[in-house]
């Protein structure tokens, strides 16, 4: 038999602790998150010989203005710190794919720009990525569902960006 202190303690503490449904969907979320990047980095590495962070950073480049982009605004879109940033940058850079110069607007500021063959090399690994993007996620979910897993993403991606109150 439950004492009433026990009882009143496990009702206090319930919230702490997830129900089964939500345990369940929540492993989904935490397998999710750990495999599918792993997944389109071993794809990319396989048929490109270019990681997920290196894919995005030149798809980012490819998408600015002039391909060029504040070494901290590629940091935040890529989600990198700028040190971890900064020795992906070199690698690509001895590659031949980008280069690093002062913004000629702030020179406290480094700019990295996307090179013309880092531009093939991206348009040559984009056709087996999105099919691959496609063959995992996009195709296997109906536009409505695509849609409200982009939201969902946005919705839970704000809570992270927002400071905790």
């Amino acid at each position: 038999m439950t004492t009433p202190d026990a009882s009143r303690q496990a009702d206090e503490h319930a919230d702490l602790w997830l129900a089964p449904a939500e345990l369940a969907s929540w492993m989904s979320v935490v397998r999710l998150i750990t495999r599918l990047p792993w997944a389109l980095d071993a794809q990319l590495q396989r048929d490109a010989e270019l990681s997920m962070v290196e894919y995005m950073a030149m798809a980012m480049l490819a998408e600015a203005p002039e391909w060029t982009l504040r070494m901290s605004v590629l940091a935040e879109r890529t989600s990198s710190s700028l040190s971890r940033l900064s020795h992906l940058v070199k690698r690509l850079e001895s590659r031949g794919y980008l280069r690093r110069e002062p913004d000629p607007s702030d020179g406290r500021f480094t700019n990295a720009i996307l090179l013309a063959d880092g531009m093939r090399k991206l348009e040559s690994a984009a056709p087996e990525h999105v099919a691959y993007v496609r063959h995992l996620v996009v195709d296997n979910l109906s536009n409505e569902r695509l849609r409200r897993l982009g939201q969902d993403a946005e919705r839970i991606l704000q809570r992270i960006d927002s400071p905790v109150r």
